[in-house]
């Protein structure tokens, strides 16, 4: 009996308190107010985007903001925003939403509590969190974001690799580099080869296939009258394919000189620290995230003849407002620009010109020991998730089981086809 209250418990802690009438025989009353539910990882929970609200934790406790110096494993930095997509999409006839997407968020969250591996939250299950919105509601609508992070390889490290490897070779000197560092701090740009092999995109697919197949399966069990639509997301690349003429140079040195800190804090300042040769294989790699989405789709749809399914292709949707794609970044851009802090202290350094490499090692330290104080870096920030939202808006007016792209044009209006 106490196992079973203690899941009462958490049910009206993680969906709120809602009246549901129950006949007798323990039946619930059939008309259940509708919801749409996100889930999956940070481009569906809302990070960049700000407003981030207080997120239940596996004790049942809704955590606020804990500090900067908390742990990242906290719940709050699931990062869950109240302007993200899925809240400015438009879902005609659903009464209320849930996001249970959770930043970081991989495969294995699905079924297993977060905490459960390293670097994880303290959330609960993202199906445990969704069979109790199902105790309260009749779920309509699923936006899932899955596959960025898995097992194999993460956006948030891919993103730190080319990033630190820019700022190394912008800051450091051959001479500096081979007598003080041992020459053993990679300053090269990104190859594709960096940031995911065909192999480990082979099995992330696998893997998160798996995990959207838990989905499919719980909503089967829980939804209460078993029609819902499923919309499964992919993602956008934040950066362009080469950067603004005036983003190439500085003190007539470009990134392939030895040491250009003039240049290197110019791109820092614009939000795109990383070398101009990593732009093409990161868009590989965002290519290689939206064919797992497809074919992770594709297998599904196979097996579920008569579900309602339907991908989203957001690739284009930011073109031509990247970040230093144009002047003005990263004012004009619709993702975040990369910034640091000194210390956990929540002020955030818009500049680098002036500094040395041993304060920017002690910056770059603050990032990997406090990962929260940079972990929005390169996501759609809010003005992207409005965007996102009209794309995820067009995608449900669509006819199910089809391919749904999103592309920006250049007057800023965009197509879905």
């Amino acid at each position: 009996m106490r196992v079973l209250r203690r899941a009462a418990a958490m049910v009206a802690l993680l969906v709120g308190a809602v009246g549901v009438q129950v006949i007798q025989g323990g039946a619930a009353q059939a008309a259940l107010p509708t919801a749409a539910v996100a889930l999956g990882d940070s481009f569906v929970s809302g990070e960049g985007a700000g407003d981030y609200q207080p997120v239940v934790d596996t004790s049942g406790t809704a955590q606020g903001f804990p500090g900067w110096s908390a742990a990242n494993s906290n719940a709050y930095f699931c990062h869950r925003s109240a302007n993200a997509s899925f809240f400015k999409a438009s879902f005609p006839g659903v009464q209320d939403r849930f996001n249970l997407a959770c930043s970081g968020g991989r495969p294995a969250d699905i079924a297993n509590a977060s905490s459960a591996r390293p670097n994880g939250r303290s959330v609960a299950s993202q199906l445990d969190q969704l069979r109790a919105v199902a105790q309260t509601h009749d779920i309509d609508v699923v936006l899932i974001g899955l596959g960025s992070n898995n097992s194999h390889f993460t956006f948030g490290d891919v993103a730190t690799l080319c990033a630190n490897r820019f700022i190394a070779d912008a800051w450091t000197g051959w001479w500096e580099f081979w007598a003080y560092l041992g020459g053993d701090v990679p300053q090269e740009p990104c190859t594709v080869s960096d940031l995911a092999s065909d192999a480990e995109v082979a099995a992330a697919t696998t893997e998160t296939t798996a995990a959207l197949r838990q989905i499919l399966d719980t909503l089967a069990q829980v939804d209460a009258d078993g029609v819902h639509q499923v919309v499964l997301q992919n993602y956008t690349n934040p950066l362009p394919l080469d950067v603004a003429p005036q983003y190439r140079d500085e003190d007539n040195r470009t990134d392939t000189r030895d040491k250009f800190r003039d240049l290197g804090a110019e791109r820092y300042a614009a939000g795109c620290p990383i070398h101009r040769a990593s732009l093409a294989p990161g868009h590989v790699f965002s290519q290689n995230l939206g064919n797992l989405v497809r074919n992770a789709y594709n297998t599904l749809a196979a097996e579920r003849p008569a579900a309602n399914l339907r991908v989203l292709d957001v690739q284009k949707a930011f073109d031509g407002a990247r970040l230093c794609e144009n002047p003005g970044s990263p004012e004009n851009a619709l993702a975040t620009p990369v910034r640091i802090q000194e210390s956990p202290n929540g002020n955030f350094v818009t500049s680098l010109s002036g500094w040395d490499k041993i304060r920017v090692q002690k910056a770059a330290n603050t990032c990997g020991t406090y990962f929260q104080t940079c972990q929005e870096a390169w996501h759609p920030n809010a003005a992207g998730h409005v965007v996102l939202g009209q794309c995820l808006t067009g995608a449900l007016t669509a006819a199910p089981r089809t391919v749904v792209t999103c592309a920006r044009n250049s007057n800023g209006s965009l197509t879905i086809s």
